[in-house]
């Protein structure tokens, strides 16, 4: 059975480019994407994904606020933050919300390391900080 994947933020072409790297691992399978947290908890909720990969800064709902929400409808989905921010405040806060990883969208060639590791339900966090 594939690991699913729900893509989140609010960037269509970050979302597409997101898609095409992990469509490269033929055992990895993106069941939707979101555009928003409110959009990211309806469609965890629906999907039941085992990863969602998310942007922290998004309309209506950001990343940090839809992840405890995430965990609360579907407790075994992983949570990655994506985000562009490299802020250990930020880390701390994603720890605290739920998120079991923590990527810089500036080390995306760091995703398959850490997509593999939610899908073991192991912890990623990656700054420049760190």
């Amino acid at each position: 059975m594939p690991l699913t994947i729900l893509v989140v933020d609010d960037e269509k072409n970050v979302r597409s480019a997101l898609a095409r790297l992990l469509s490269s691992h033929s055992e990895w399978k993106i069941v939707g994407e979101a555009n928003d947290g409110v959009e990211a908890v309806a469609k965890t909720r629906d999907l039941k994904p085992d990863v969602v990969i998310m942007d922290v800064t998004m309309p209506e709902m950001n990343g940090l606020e839809a992840t405890p929400e995430i965990k609360k409808v579907h407790p075994a989905t992983e949570v990655l933050i994506f985000t562009q921010h490299d802020s250990n405040q930020l880390i701390r806060e994603a720890q605290k919300a739920g998120a079991s990883g923590y990527l810089l969208k500036s080390q995306a060639h760091w995703l398959a390391a850490a997509v593999e590791a939610m899908s073991q339900h192991k912890p990623f966090f990656q700054s420049k900080n760190l």
